[in-house]
């Protein structure tokens, strides 16, 4: 059993596990650590939490120190001259005619390194624009190529629901998501309204998705022939997953026919889902690009 924390850093969405050692630290204290960039300074997300296997979390350093007061001067030092050389690094690259939109800018804690992290449709020759930012810096330059995803977790903003975006204020890593998680839903198949801020696919699609694969498992479709528990025949007009109700446009003795609300154990039928979703139709295909960008921007992070 090891104690460790996690530590989160501005820029790194992941976060890095740590040993306090003899330090008391808790969360939201500051602390210095050694990363493979170099001397860090990272926000603690957690306290100390045993862990079982060492080796799921390896390599992991010890924390050298929490933050002083004298670190929190630097650091607020750092963001100016992030700042000024954000400034520079847009004039180089407007310079050298690139096409690529700067993100952010940062230095590492102890100024061993500058990143700049930016966007670009596609591979960016900028070896010159190196070479003129560590003539300007004389420092280690590191350029680095995020996708849109990325620049949005990056930036933050507020999502379409009114709170901080998930990507910016809590995950660490993004998860798969797909059109089939909305048609599953019973979302609407707008891309406006299944869209986050980044343009892709939001990353809330995934969080119901397993109540509603589970759900969606016992009930019927839409369209399905199904037979009720008081011996009528029918065809399911509306499913709602959430009240557990199908709507059913039931057939009478004298053939009339009228709509009645069961529960999903009052019904008889067969399940018609198949797993390669063959039965999707034409508003699928016409949102089959967003799948194609969902695709592209995970090749992205990693």
């Amino acid at each position: 059993m090891t104690k460790v924390i996690g530590v989160r850093f501005r820029t790194a969405g992941k976060i890095y596990y740590f040993i306090p050692g003899e330090l008391e630290i808790k969360a939201g204290d500051n602390v210095i650590v050694e990363t493979a960039r170099g001397v860090e300074y990272g926000t603690v997300v957690f306290g100390p939490t045993q862990i079982d296997n060492e080796q799921d979390y390896m390599p992991i350093k010890q924390v050298m120190r929490i933050a002083t007061k004298e670190d929190d001067e630097k650091l607020l030092l750092n963001k100016v001259k992030e700042k000024e050389a954000f400034k520079i690094c847009l004039e180089k690259i407007e310079k050298h005619g690139l096409m690529m939109k700067l993100i952010d800018c940062e230095y590492t804690f102890d100024n061993n390194k500058v990143l700049f992290y930016f966007t670009a449709d596609g591979r960016i020759d900028f070896r010159e624009l190196v070479k003129d930012l560590a003539a300007v810096f004389r420092t280690r330059i590191e350029l680095r190529q995020i996708g849109v995803r990325d620049e949005t977790k990056i930036l933050g903003g507020i999502g379409s629901c009114g709170r901080a975006l998930c990507c910016h204020s809590y995950l660490s890593d993004f998860v798969p998501v797909s059109i089939k998680m909305a048609k599953e839903q019973g979302l609407s198949l707008n891309p406006t309204k299944i869209s986050g801020v980044c343009g892709r696919l939001m990353c809330c699609l995934n969080n119901e998705e397993a109540f509603y694969e589970e759900a969606n498992s016992h009930m019927p479709q839409i369209g399905d022939f199904v037979t009720t528990d008081d011996g009528l025949k029918g065809e399911v007009k509306s499913v709602s997953v959430l009240k557990g109700i199908v709507r059913v446009i039931v057939t009478l003795e004298d053939d009339e026919k009228e709509a009645r609300d069961y529960k999903p154990e009052q019904l008889k039928f067969k399940h018609n889902r198949r797993n390669d979703r063959e039965s999707i139709d034409d508003e699928l295909k016409q949102l089959e690009y967003l799948e194609k960008k969902e695709g592209k921007s995970h090749l992205d992070d990693d």
